[in-house]
């Protein structure tokens, strides 16, 4: 599948970013600018969300073929590769079976275990937005709220909203395929031990990365280390931006 993407920067080095579920690229547009003064940046929308292609099919295998292909189309080896919860979870996947391509990893608030669904409230949420009353992105805000409380996480659904045709709002990510394979973005990755430079990063408000899971992943990546980010939850990119920025640049000049 060829996917969606963005270049900023000119530079030897290059590092490629994969957002999380039901996120796109632009939410790594002002992260990447702060990469800028030394790499290359490639922000990649994943299949089904963005404006990369939809498909029924939905899972880390496909989303690590895409990832092989887009950077076999672009002649990228030898790149730094970071990912953020989906898209840690696609890029562990992707370095454990095709370690040749990866100079540093960077997994963003995700650990390689099995997570049990978790975002039910958040789908039938989706599912009882009704576009047909709505002119305006603003509009589905409150059909959002009566499932969702908190601010921050409408937000960024909300960015997602477009205009599909004339006078008709939708969500640009493909929620038949989401939904239908829900269970499998919550699958474990232990395909192959990668034995490269692994930074584990996460936010210390998440829960995502417990202390109990560090013994799991150091098996799977022994030359891993962890930092946690202050004040800051599963989108730690987002809440500490300066502090995240500077622990991925700091770990990738190392």
């Amino acid at each position: 599948m060829k996917l969606n993407y963005k270049i900023l920067g000119h530079h030897e080095e290059v590092l490629v970013v994969l957002h999380g579920l039901m996120g796109m690229l632009d939410n790594w547009h002002g992260p990447a600018k702060a990469y800028t003064d030394h790499f290359t940046v490639y922000l990649v929308d994943a299949r089904n969300h963005g404006h990369s292609p939809h498909s029924p099919d939905f899972n880390y295998d496909v989303m690590t073929e895409d990832l092989l292909e887009f950077l076999e189309d672009h002649g990228l080896e030898d790149i730094h590769l970071m990912g953020h919860s989906m898209g840690g979870k696609t890029v562990m996947k992707f370095a454990q079976n095709h370690a040749e391509y990866v100079k540093k990893l960077v997994v963003a608030d995700i650990a390689p275990k099995e997570y049990p669904v978790h975002h039910q409230t958040i789908l039938k949420a989706l599912r009882n937005v009704d576009f047909s009353a709505v002119s305006r992105r603003s509009e589905v805000d409150p059909q959002l709220a009566v499932y969702i409380p908190e601010w921050g996480v409408r937000q960024f659904l909300l960015k997602n909203i477009y205009w599909k045709e004339k006078a008709q709002l939708d969500f640009r990510f493909n929620l038949d395929a989401i939904e239908s394979n829900i269970e499998l973005i919550g699958a474990a990755i232990e395909d192959q031990i990668f034995r490269g430079q692994t930074l584990f990063i996460r936010g210390e408000k998440s829960d995502y990365v417990q202390e109990e899971d560090w013994s799991d992943i150091e098996l799977m990546f022994p030359a891993a280390r962890l930092e946690t980010i202050k004040d800051a939850g599963h989108w730690l990119h987002a809440d500490q931006p300066e502090q995240f920025n500077k622990s991925v640049i700091d770990f990738l000049l190392s």
